[in-house]
């Protein structure tokens, strides 16, 4: 085990957040404000000196990404399984159109990690996938790593990684658009991760 440090960083503000639509597996645009707050955001996540950022191969992610790796010079690499949630037949829509049609089912799903919105997946099986990745970077001989990926999977991958009981992942807020989460291993804690930082971002 090598891997001591993973910054999970939110993508920059698109096209779907500025209009509140649903975005889940959807390919948006990153707007010139998600740009900015990507450009903004390289100085402080160069102080973390990862060796390697990994990214969502949703267009936002990578987008995001490539700003970070072409400053900086960190290597980039792209992984579908950081993709966002699968959010089935709510994708592309309003909060308030979802509420209209599905009565309910926002506020479930917000408060149940193991609910899945119709067609899609829960929370719970995509912390399932995003901890592959983080365990094939376990496998390599990087010490610290960015996942560039989004909001649903940084809350329910760091509910995972600390080991918090799933009825209990409600409770972390939720991430803003190009703001970051930091866990990190202690020498004499072994493999357990713990919490530095949460939704840390620049303002600018």
């Amino acid at each position: 085990m090598t891997l001591r440090r993973l910054v999970l960083w939110r993508h920059g503000e698109t096209d779907y957040n500025a209009s509140g639509r649903m975005q889940g597996h959807i390919d948006s645009n990153l707007t010139e404000v998600g740009r900015n707050q990507a450009r903004f955001a390289v100085p402080a996540l160069a102080r973390f000196s990862p060796d390697v950022i990994v990214a969502s191969d949703l267009r936002r992610a990578t987008d995001t990404a490539t700003v970070f790796s072409e400053a900086v010079g960190v290597p980039l690499r792209f992984d579908k399984r950081l993709r966002e949630t699968n959010l089935g037949l709510w994708q592309g829509k309003t909060g308030a159109e979802i509420d209209q049609e599905w009565p309910g089912g926002r506020a479930e799903w917000q408060t149940d990690a193991t609910w899945t919105p119709p067609g899609g997946e829960s929370r719970v099986e995509v912390a399932a996938r995003a901890t592959e990745v983080v365990a094939g970077l376990d496998e390599g001989t990087d010490e610290t790593a960015v996942l560039c990926a989004h909001g649903g999977l940084i809350t329910a991958l760091a509910g995972s990684l600390l080991e918090l009981p799933v009825g209990n992942w409600w409770q972390l807020g939720g991430i803003s658009n190009c703001h970051w989460t930091v866990l990190a291993r202690r020498e004499t804690s072994g493999l357990a991760w713990r919490l530095i930082a949460y939704n840390v971002g620049i303002t600018g």
